[in-house]
């Protein structure tokens, strides 16, 4: 069954139905539903699928052709050139999708083809009703080679996809029959990466199915993120052990250089890498867009879990010690591990009252806040703000089992005294529930209680 991507389906036929030249590129990190959405878009239209593979040119030209041609006795073209002018030419008079899946692996066995390409394209645009789909798992070949200025196809794309995982309201779908907070974790766990959540069994619970994906030598992600990273990038046991560092929580640059045993310069470069294959991301604090504060944290969180909780527990995985795994490492850090996407999730639900004008203000950005008190010289924190001239948001996220009491309100109330808005809004997150005297105090405070149960209720 296919789930979500309502957006990128209504614009691909909105081009579809333009009945003119299109180019859609469309790329994002694997297992992510690329394919999937593509095949979804062509189903009930005139198309070709054509897979690239990691392979020669010759290869690839034979495989091109046979999809052309339309089968596997389909003459060989003589080159690129003569494959592509035939495609344009096929398109003259019907509308006609070709999808050209894995687009990078082409590239790399024909480095001439974006530029053969761009020719057959300036050459027929006007006269061919063709709408090519360039796909493609490489993020930083398909933004630099395909959309960055350099290329010889950049200008020709008539739109860009960037496919990402599904947020949590989006991930939904998948979870039917779970509690609420079963949700978030098995969210937390997937990172809403659409192949990852189609793997999880509804009919066990979520420690079942964390031991059967993770934690079995035959689970589909005990080796996932390590295959990953192999296919993706050179070096893999640094790269493994910069992710494992942070997922254990070093997250400023000098302490991740310093767990990984690399000079700040040489792991830098390391995540910079990481960060183009959106593995991970760099934050400054909430309105600043420079800072010696920057800090590093996994975007995939999948991945997030693999590293915290797998990596350093494989051999005992290995000989089938899972459940004791799960038992020991995962259950007594569990909260502590979700704390990070409960923020998500509750910044996604702001997101969500932002699209209904359900926010006091306008909110465009928001993010997380850390720095010194002038006043004490000790560090605050604040989970979530927003701010937009006199008038601010803050929020705190609490993913305990007890319900949050009115002294994380009144924690909060003080740090927002660090900042000079006239309008002060406050927004605690829990879990579970609040406490009478918290409770009590909202009613008459310009603060807003919002429980898990009221952010899945969303899309109910």
């Amino acid at each position: 069954m296919f789930y979500g991507r309502t957006e990128e389906l209504k614009k691909m036929n909105e081009m579809y139905n333009s009945n003119k030249f299109e180019l859609a590129v469309i790329y994002g990190r694997r297992r992510v539903g690329k394919t999937t959405l593509i095949r979804e878009f062509i189903k009930d239209k005139k198309a070709m699928f054509f897979a690239a593979s990691q392979s020669t040119s010759a290869v690839n030209l034979q495989s091109l052709s046979r999809c052309i041609g339309g089968s596997n006795d389909a003459p060989v073209y003589r080159d690129y050139e003569s494959a592509l002018s035939s495609l344009f030419k096929m398109a003259e008079n019907d509308r006609l999708v070709f999808v050209i899946d894995e687009y990078p692996y082409l590239a790399e066995s024909h480095p001439a083809i974006s530029s053969l390409l761009q020719i057959a394209i300036d050459h027929n645009r006007d006269k061919s009703k063709i709408m090519l789909i360039l796909c493609g798992s490489s993020m930083s070949f398909m933004e630099n080679q395909v959309l960055g200025y350099k290329s010889p196809l950049y200008g020709r794309r008539t739109a860009q996809f960037k496919i990402l995982p599904f947020s949590f309201f989006g991930s939904l779908s998948f979870l039917d029959g779970f509690s609420d907070v079963d949700k978030a974790t098995l969210y937390g766990v997937t990172g809403g990466v659409p192949e990852y959540l189609s793997k999880i069994n509804s009919n066990k619970d979520v420690r079942s199915n964390i031991i059967d994906l993770f934690l079995s030598p035959s689970g589909h992600f005990f080796e996932e993120p390590a295959n990953l990273i192999k296919q993706e990038l050179r070096e893999p046991s640094t790269y493994n052990v910069i992710i494992e560092s942070i997922a254990s929580g070093a997250s400023r640059l000098n302490e991740i250089s310093t767990k990984a045993g690399l000079e700040s310069n040489k792991c830098a470069k390391y995540l910079s890498s990481l960060i183009t294959l959106g593995l991970v991301s760099k934050e400054l604090p909430y309105g600043e867009k420079a800072s010696k504060r920057s800090i590093y944290r996994l975007e995939d969180n999948m991945f997030r879990f693999w590293y915290r909780f797998v990596f350093n527990n494989e051999s005992a995985v290995t000989i089938g010690m899972g459940a004791a795994v799960y038992d020991n490492e995962v259950v007594p850090q569990l909260n502590a591990y979700m704390g990070l996407i409960f923020e998500d999730i509750c910044k996604q639900w702001l997101f969500e009252q932002a699209k209904r004008s359900a926010l006091p203000f306008f909110v465009g950005s928001l993010g997380r806040w850390w720095g010194t008190n002038s006043s004490t010289r000790s560090q605050e924190e604040i989970d979530i703000m927003a701010a937009k001239n006199d008038a601010a948001l803050f929020a705190e996220c609490k993913w305990t089992n007890s319900n949050v009491d009115a002294d994380v309100y009144h924690d909060l109330k003080r740090k927002s005294e660090l900042f000079h808005q006239s309008k002060m809004h406050f927004f605690i997150f829990a879990k579970n529930g609040f406490s009478p005297k918290l409770q009590a105090e909202a009613k008459n405070e310009l603060v807003k209680l919002v429980v898990l149960s009221d952010i899945i209720s969303v899309v109910e």
